[in-house]
């Protein structure tokens, strides 16, 4: 079994935009009341792991979340994880938005969505992916393959990593849902992504830390199902 590193997503928590039902896009809201005690709580399952990169968007609810979550930790920014360029809707009511010719375009073929005077949909999640692969890569290097780290950004960034990770075509990751403060995590090995969890409110992060190597040698692990290794002598069943 190939061990590799595992990449943590952790969107922010709820925002005052997000509890008003706005979209806030590049703004600079801050987490609500809520919103930091969401970041609080899912720091008390992360301080249990080492992370020795963490990354983050540059937007301020972001940051907020990491100084909540991991108050010893020393963030890098990174510009590829900030939220997507939503241009003239930011700040508007989703209600009122979903009224706009373009919002079932980015509901149903968001791959073909270009906010007015923003970004397009498709060009977000390109920048994104590359972002956490080049860093993914970049750990392995300077930690070796068992380190876990974690980046932090926003739902429609996470959204569309996750896709990639699944092989899912752009237009099919609205079906995905990534709540306040949840955690996803993702393995890329040589050959293909594996998703590891998806939208974690609540489950034992330290199960995502490979075990010590046993004297001597290190040994490999024993495989928790075929799928955790892409297959294997029962793959072709």
């Amino acid at each position: 079994m190939v061990t590799v590193a595992t990449l943590l997503l952790l969107r922010h928590g709820r925002t005052t935009a997000n509890a008003a039902g706005g979209l806030a896009g590049r703004q600079p809201v801050e987490l609500d009341e809520t919103g930091r005690s969401q970041a609080a709580a899912v720091g008390e399952r992360l301080r249990l792991l080492s992370c020795p990169t963490v990354v983050t968007s540059p937007l301020v609810r972001c940051r907020q979340t990491l100084e909540r979550a991991l108050p010893q930790a020393v963030p890098v920014v990174e510009e590829g994880l900030t939220e997507c360029g939503y241009g003239s809707w930011e700040g508007q009511p989703l209600k009122q938005l979903a009224k706009d010719a373009l919002w079932p375009v980015v509901q149903q073929h968001p791959s073909a969505a270009v906010f007015p005077g923003g970004e397009a949909m498709a060009s977000m999640a390109a920048r994104a992916v590359a972002a956490v692969r080049s860093w993914d890569a970049r750990v392995s290097a300077e930690h070796g393959p068992d380190a876990v780290w974690l980046a932090c950004t926003h739902g429609d960034v996470i959204k569309a990593i996750v896709a990639d990770a699944l092989g899912l075509h752009l237009d099919l990751f609205q079906r995905l849902i990534v709540d306040p403060a949840s955690v996803t995590a993702i393995r890329y090995t040589p050959l293909r992504p594996f998703l590891v969890r998806l939208n974690d409110t609540g489950g034992d992060l330290t199960a995502l830390v490979p075990p010590p190597p046993k004297r001597g040698r290190r040994k490999r692990r024993t495989a928790d199902s075929d799928a955790t290794i892409g297959g294997g002598a029962g793959a072709g069943a």
